[in-house]
């Protein structure tokens, strides 16, 4: 099991790049941004970071990125989405030598097919991980356990199942960064009216877990 101790000033602001490829899943990367970016009152910005000036989506939807991919390995956190042409990258040891994450200082987190990714930068290892059905059958070629479950976390490194999990990997996110109330607070604002309360739990008690022996990203 992965530990790490990180130490981070408390005039810090956390710079994430959320990893986005041509033919990516605009919930993955779209969700995850927007519940981040609730946290820019306090200096957080979660940037859309891709290897071309421009990506499509699996749907047809065309954004300019805002950071290049040499972003990765500057920023505090690294959050990684998928898409229909992740088995293409991950075969890619060209791209994949650009990708340069290191978990002993950033928060790092992938999302169905981003845990392929994961898988092939090694940073999974014979840890159990999470990845949606479609997904599982390549990333247990790929040597990794499978878990039933929509989020699971090692020390730095998480990993989520299902596209709505963004929002599990997001809340995982700020509550390592900052507190469990600022976590709390960003998914309570992205809820449906009336669903709040089980939104919010929801959410925590699937990251909760996974905070208590993990040591504190923020100062």
């Amino acid at each position: 099991m992965f530990f790490f101790h990180l130490t981070r000033s408390s005039e810090s602001h956390m710079q994430i790049a959320v990893l986005t490829f041509d033919g990516f899943n605009e919930l993955d990367s779209f969700i995850a941004a927007a519940i981040l970016n609730r946290m820019k009152p306090k200096g957080w910005a979660a940037h859309i970071t891709a290897p071309t000036a421009a990506v499509t989506s699996m749907n047809g939807v065309t954004v300019r990125r805002q950071k290049p991919l040499d972003f990765v390995r500057e920023a505090d956190a690294v959050l990684i989405g998928s898409g229909i042409r992740t088995r293409e990258i991950a075969a890619d040891a060209a791209l994949l030598s650009r990708i340069v994450l290191d978990p002993s200082r950033q928060l790092i987190g992938a999302q169905c097919s981003g845990t392929l990714l994961l898988a092939r930068l090694g940073l999974i290892g014979e840890l159990p991980a999470c990845t949606d059905l479609t997904t599982k059958p390549w990333v247990v070629e790929a040597g990794v356990d499978v878990l039933d479950a929509p989020f699971v976390a090692h020390g730095n490194v998480a990993t989520a199942g299902g596209c709505l999990a963004s929002q599990y990997l997001a809340a995982w996110m700020i509550a390592r960064a900052a507190t469990l109330q600022d976590a709390e607070a960003a998914i309570h604002y992205v809820a449906p009216v009336a669903e709040k309360a089980v939104y919010v739990e929801r959410a925590l008690a699937a990251v909760s877990p996974f905070l208590d022996a993990a040591p504190s990203f923020a100062a």
